[in-house]
């Protein structure tokens, strides 16, 4: 009998693991521009004609976008998804590029 317990709760626990790396989500931050961005995107892929928008925010953050047709886009990145890396090169990142020995 505990066999079967101990089963049936490693198939769960390992359920719940599979679904929690794969499919959990939260709400990732965008800024102004880049909602802008996807908005003419939609117009251009659609063929909307619409020409307002209004931002989706949770709590002081955007996280996407509603379109006067009804298309709303929210951003979502998978929990575990590591925060995306900066593509800013600083200066001494450039001094040193510049300057190889």
């Amino acid at each position: 009998m505990i066999e079967i317990i101990m089963a049936t709760l490693w198939a769960c626990f390992a359920a719940y693991a599979i679904w929690y790396f794969t499919m959990a989500k939260h709400y990732a931050p965008l800024t102004l521009t880049e909602a802008k961005i996807l908005w003419k995107i939609h117009k251009q892929n659609t063929g909307c004609s619409s020409k307002m928008w209004r931002e989706i925010r949770r709590g002081e953050k955007i996280v996407g976008f509603e379109c006067e047709c009804g298309y709303k886009h929210i951003q979502k990145r998978p929990i575990t998804a590591s925060a995306p890396t900066s593509k800013i090169q600083t200066q001494t990142y450039m001094y040193k590029k510049i300057h190889r020995h």
